[in-house]
């Protein structure tokens, strides 16, 4: 059996790996001890801000067994995004990398069907559901265990090879696996670039954030007014932010994603400060129209876009 289980474990990775995916780590599904009461004290202080649905599903967020019957394994994906490309006006509001291209849900999700078919043709009849940070669970805490990389200052996952920019995802089956058991060592070491470029203060101390501070939820989870005391403080972000990565050391070592989805769309680059600031619905639904930014809706753009004009 643990021959057949190191097998099965290859078989998904080597596969995993033809579909793009970046990494693939395997944990043994269980309860997570050690967040539990981590969660529940950021909940408590409210650092979810207007997130409710983090309040929901406490105890399937802490254990996959609630999640899918009889789980077993928990597969850890990551997809690289890392691009090169910026946006042409320096002075344009600034979208965060990761929604350049198609929403990243739906090009996962779809890797991720594809995956679980390979497991079922080669392995065998297996119960299994895709998850792709729409549902309750602890993406970064099962990467760690998988040794996909370590938890940072800013509470992004880290890999020493390639930074942080990739996206999180997982497999929740009911077979048992071969189970990455060397968590990668903390490298975070005595830097606190992250804490000290962060506009908002959103990163209140080394490995806790604030979310309600955090300018990618104020641009798009927040669904009220942007608080007054933020003005001058976003650094010009329309959608999402990558302060915290951009100054980040370890990503010096990231490398170009190979993903066509995650191409822009030819237009999004070009659109200048002016072009932004005077944004139509027709062209927020050509340029974004199989984008995340489409998350924030074209109303919810324009509150951001408008809140820019009295940065500093």
């Amino acid at each position: 059996m643990q021959q057949n289980r190191s097998a099965y474990s290859e078989l998904i990775k080597a596969e995993a790996k033809k579909l793009g995916f970046l990494f693939c780590g395997i944990a043994k599904a269980e309860f997570l001890e050690q967040e539990a009461p981590r969660l529940e004290a950021w909940l408590n202080k409210g650092m979810h801000g207007e997130m409710q649905y983090m309040e929901n599903y406490f105890d399937k967020r802490l254990d996959p067994r609630l999640l899918v019957d009889g789980a077993k394994s928990v597969i850890s994906l990551g997809l690289n995004y890392y691009t090169e490309n910026t946006q042409s006006d320096p002075t344009a509001p600034k979208i965060s990398k990761y929604a350049y291209g198609k929403d990243y849900h739906t090009v996962i999700k779809d890797k991720l069907k594809q995956l679980l078919a390979i497991i079922n043709e080669k392995i065998g009849e297996i119960g299994g559901r895709a998850f792709v940070d729409s549902a309750p669970v602890l993406d970064k805490a099962w990467a760690k265990k998988a040794g996909l990389g370590w938890i940072g200052k800013n509470t992004n996952l880290i890999n020493q090879k390639t930074g942080s920019f990739f996206f999180l995802a997982e497999l929740i089956v009911d077979i048992e696996l071969e189970y990455d058991i060397d968590p990668t060592a903390d490298h975070c070491g005595t830097c606190t670039r992250c804490i000290d470029a962060c506009p908002t203060d959103a990163i209140v101390g080394p490995y806790v954030v604030d979310g309600s501070r955090c300018i990618s939820y104020l641009t798009i989870e927040l669904k009220n007014e942007i608080p007054q005391e933020f003005k001058g403080k976003m650094d010009n972000w329309m959608f999402g932010c990558d302060i915290c990565q951009d100054v980040c050391p370890w990503n010096k070592f990231s490398i170009i994603n190979n993903e066509p989805a995650f191409d822009p769309h030819p237009d999004l680059l070009n659109l200048n400060a002016n072009d932004l600031r005077e944004i139509t619905e027709d062209v927020f639904q050509k340029v974004f129209k199989n984008s995340a930014v489409k998350r924030t809706k074209f109303n919810g753009l324009k509150r951001n876009i408008e809140f820019l004009k009295f940065r500093d």
